[in-house]
């Protein structure tokens, strides 16, 4: 009898947690859930800590111990609380580890995961983003295994074959082009956080969703994809495929492109990564190639979508720089969400952090979150000057 794979999800209570979740339930006897995390949510933490019988649950925000204590009475899971708990619950032995924290909070118990040297599933793209060439030497430091979890990059990932690498001539994402792809300026302009969270393919949470409205999410998927696969800058392009079908391609140098297709679940690349190296049952739908009628691919427009410019300046410019727009980009995002600014003011205060903050080293995680912290003042700065 195969012995069950134990697994730890960071960010349990968002939907790549739950996502996650949902395959355990279909092979329950494959899987042993060892410790799960939330940020605030106590009720839902609680609920699925106990439905999986995780041996500890670990809630980021401290004041929410006792709570958390009480959801747990009469069950046999350990309470934990804080940011240094969530860490340690991180780092505890386990043969899997979803990275599922959204933003660079969850950097940190990333990290410690990575130093296990276990295998790990990270959909935190500010992972890499923020602090990739740290991550990255970490990985190979402690033999750690890296798993996309992005359909993007866990498409590329698929069909990326590390034996001729050399023969690899371009990286192609794709992008849904969300939910103001065809919107004018103007309009884009006035957009609602409402309307920006809609996304057309895609259920995520808020964060996300706006960053897909601005086309941000790919301008930071591009710097994660030269840090998760050694690829210079200029050989990764970006193509608008409406479908969301393609989630992704290699081109070899002998003509070839290499796609992965598939509907738009991220149960997909998570079982993906869930079962590696070999494969699981996925209840996600399955493509039905004739109802599939056209597979259309756009050029992103630079003009409204400022932050795909933005990010490749940012990765040409050196480490310091995608930490800064990442950071900025999260201050801007939650001043958008909580309607202190507008949805052009995000380029744009992304674009004003990034012309003022100095270039520095990145050598230990404390450089990366001191450089944070000084663009997130910056970013408030800018934030509220486009509030009055």
């Amino acid at each position: 009898m195969t012995t069950p794979k134990r697994v730890t999800i960071l960010g349990a209570t968002g939907s790549i947690g739950q996502s996650t979740l949902d395959l355990v339930r279909q092979t329950p006897d494959a899987f042993d859930v060892i410790g799960l995390t939330a940020h605030r949510n106590v009720a839902d933490l609680a609920r699925l800590a106990i439905e999986f019988n995780a041996d500890c649950a670990a809630i980021a925000d401290a004041s929410l111990y006792e709570d958390l204590k009480a959801a747990l009475a009469g069950s046999n899971v350990e309470a934990a609380a804080g940011e240094a708990a969530i860490a340690d619950l991180a780092a505890r032995p386990a043969d899997y580890v979803m990275a599922g924290i959204v933003g660079s909070v969850g950097l940190r118990p990333t990290l410690a995961a990575v130093r296990t040297g276990t295998c790990v599933a990270f959909a935190n793209k500010e992972c890499l983003v923020s602090a990739g060439r740290l991550m990255m030497q970490e990985v190979s430091r402690h033999r750690a295994t890296l798993l996309p979890v992005d359909s993007e990059h866990n498409a590329i990932f698929q069909v990326f074959e590390s034996p001729n690498r050399d023969a690899i001539t371009r990286l192609i994402l794709t992008a849904s082009g969300g939910p103001f792809r065809t919107w004018s300026r103007e309009r884009m302009a006035a957009a609602t956080p409402a309307q920006a969270v809609a996304h057309p393919n895609w259920t995520m949470g808020a964060k996300i969703s706006v960053d897909s409205a601005s086309m941000m999410n790919k301008g930071l998927e591009l710097i994660e994809a030269h840090y998760l696969f050694d690829m210079p800058e200029g050989q990764i392009e970006i193509v608008v495929h409406p479908q969301s079908i393609i989630h992704s391609m290699v081109e070899y140098a002998d003509g070839s492109v290499l796609a992965q297709l598939g509907p738009p679940d991220m149960r997909t690349p998570i079982a993906n990564t869930l079962a590696w190296p070999g494969r699981m049952i996925s209840p996600s739908e399955r493509l039905d190639f004739l109802k599939v009628s056209r597979l259309d691919f756009e050029p992103p427009d630079p003009a409204r979508f400022p932050s795909l410019r933005l990010a490749r300046e940012a990765l040409q410019a050196g480490p310091h720089a995608p930490t800064i727009m990442n950071a900025a980009n999260e201050e801007a995002v939650a001043a958008f969400l909580g309607g202190k600014c507008g949805f052009a003011d995000i380029p744009r205060t992304v674009e004003a952090t990034l012309e003022v903050i100095a270039p520095r080293a990145l050598d230990t995680l404390e450089d990366v979150f001191a450089l944070e912290g000084e663009a997130r003042a910056k970013a408030r700065e800018y934030v509220a000057v486009a509030a009055e």
